[in-house]
């Protein structure tokens, strides 16, 4: 099993940019926000448009809200151009995922976005060679059907047989489809951990049942640290990040808070397996919209990634409830929020 770690989104974007251009038969592109401002240092709507020209065969399935931008501007050029644009929409779920597969033999899959906003943003992304890429061919054919794709070819890959063992496991995670193993993991891998619980997310709102299982695990001498940014992207999260927080700090659980902008999703346990992919700690992944992850158990893999958290925690700060308080206005955003958003 080949694959290499890319821990910023400059970085992912140089790689997949290099295996667009050596595709010779097919791309596969599934993400929630795509836009065309990278076109300076990473044309991503360039090379497809050059490649689906050279007679490559590109599809691009995007989510209709995240990838508005792309829907607004320049749809018609990528569909004229020879490429199969296809939106999902539904006025609540998003296909939150992000994949990336060349000639079906190369993907990428993790967190990271194509957009200008996202370039010098800490993330994580894999990407993978071997047998775990015909698995992810299927989930992105079922993705594909989702949202309207008539590919005959395409949708014929939701067909295949998985028997033998791999080194990677697919998570996935179908709300539409009345499939939680997103859940099922979490719930699975943190009751049964024994040492150490590593979690890095960019927005922290944690279902009542996650919280219950921090608790459990620290009561039975596990060690619990996430990772945050300090500011997020999204400012109106940062309240209620701090309020979570302050929740689960006085149960033990340790927060380490990012100086710059960290997008990873990853869950590491017991320093033994681990799980990078697209779903934040958030109601909307775990109960709302379409995810999809990489679970493993490599061991040079996790030492890689133990690296990088270590070297983002050293450029951490670490959460102190006397030093972060809320403000007037945050009580006010926690208030709104709770209205539109009940259950959080």
């Amino acid at each position: 099993m080949h694959y290499k770690l890319y821990t910023t989104s400059l970085k992912a974007w140089d790689a997949m940019i290099e295996e667009i251009d050596k595709a010779t038969k097919s791309i596969y592109f599934e993400m929630y926000i795509f836009e065309r401002d990278t076109a300076t240092s990473h044309d991503f709507v360039g090379k497809l448009k050059q490649k689906a020209r050279e007679g490559v065969r590109v599809v691009i399935v995007a989510d209709a809200y995240g990838s508005k931008n792309l829907k607004n501007e320049i749809s018609h050029s990528l569909q004229a151009a020879g490429i199969e644009l296809i939106f999902f929409s539904h006025w609540l779920r998003h296909i939150h995922r992000k994949i990336l597969i060349i000639d079906k033999k190369i993907a990428f899959i993790g967190g990271v976005n194509i957009g200008k906003r996202f370039a010098h943003w800490d993330d994580m992304q894999l990407k993978i060679r071997g047998k775990i890429v015909k698995r992810i061919l299927r989930s992105f054919a079922y993705t594909y059907e989702m949202a309207g794709g008539k590919d005959k070819k395409i949708l014929k890959l939701r067909d295949g047989k998985f028997t033998h063992k791999l080194k990677f496991w697919l998570v996935e995670h179908w709300p539409t489809k009345n499939i939680h193993t997103l859940k099922s993991h979490y719930v699975d891998k943190i009751s049964n951990a024994q040492k150490s619980i590593q979690i890095v997310t960019p927005y922290f709102t944690p279902p009542r049942w996650l919280s219950s299982l921090f608790d459990s695990a620290i009561r039975r001498g596990v060690s619990v640290e996430i990772l945050l940014p300090k500011n997020s992207d999204l400012k109106i999260m940062n309240p209620i990040n701090l309020h979570y927080m302050n929740k689960l700090h006085p149960l033990g659980v340790k927060f380490y808070l990012t100086k710059k902008m960290n997008h990873a999703k990853l869950l590491i346990i017991d320093e033994e397996e681990g799980l990078i992919g697209s779903q934040n700690m958030d109601l909307a992944s775990f109960q709302l919209n379409s995810e999809v992850g990489i679970f493993f158990k490599e061991k040079k893999l996790i030492a890689e990634i133990e690296s990088t958290v270590k070297k983002w925690k050293q450029h951490s700060e670490l959460f102190k409830p006397q030093k972060h308080k809320l403000r007037l206005i945050d009580y006010t955003i926690l208030v709104l929020s709770k209205l539109l958003y009940p259950i959080l």
